[in-house]
């Protein structure tokens, strides 16, 4: 990743930080996301499961979702995702459906993780689509805002 990538992409991802605090003033685990596309955010979410009753509203699907409201349509192609956490499986499926070019990802996940931890769900052979994969951006203060927060439940 080139210097001026490096320095684009942890503005960015300072915007999903700010996302994972708003998750962590409500309670949720702190998890932020956003989607760039045509020099804009189109979308911005925190996990909200707990507030939702929803087990889907993971801050990915959620920016994703506001991202296809904002543009007109379901497919992002185009778009950069940027979220503080390695995704899930569902996450990781529901960017490939939603033809995501680039995820950006602060810190892996080694439970659930399914970019790079456990499964490499956006590298499988019969997917039709590819997704660029950067990880790492702010990854400590990525994953300190969640550790934190599971420190301060037990």
């Amino acid at each position: 990743m080139a210097a001026a990538d490096t320095t684009i992409h942890e503005r960015w991802m300072r915007l999903a930080l700010d996302e994972a605090r708003r998750g962590l003033s409500a309670g949720e685990v702190p998890i932020g996301a956003l989607v760039f596309l045509d020099d804009r955010v189109v979308g911005r979410a925190f996990n909200q499961p707990i507030t939702r009753q929803d087990p889907t509203a993971h801050a990915e699907i959620l920016a994703m979702r506001e991202a296809a409201r904002a543009i007109g349509n379901y497919r992002l192609t185009g778009a950069t995702l940027y979220v503080t956490l390695e995704p899930c499986l569902m996450c990781a499926g529901a960017m490939i459906h939603a033809r995501i070019s680039t995820l950006v990802f602060g810190a892996a996940e080694p439970r659930t993780g399914a970019v790079v931890s456990n499964l490499q769900a956006l590298a499988l052979p019969h997917h039709n689509h590819r997704i660029e994969v950067v990880g790492g951006v702010l990854e400590a203060e990525s994953r300190e805002i969640v550790q934190d927060f599971f420190r301060a439940r037990r």
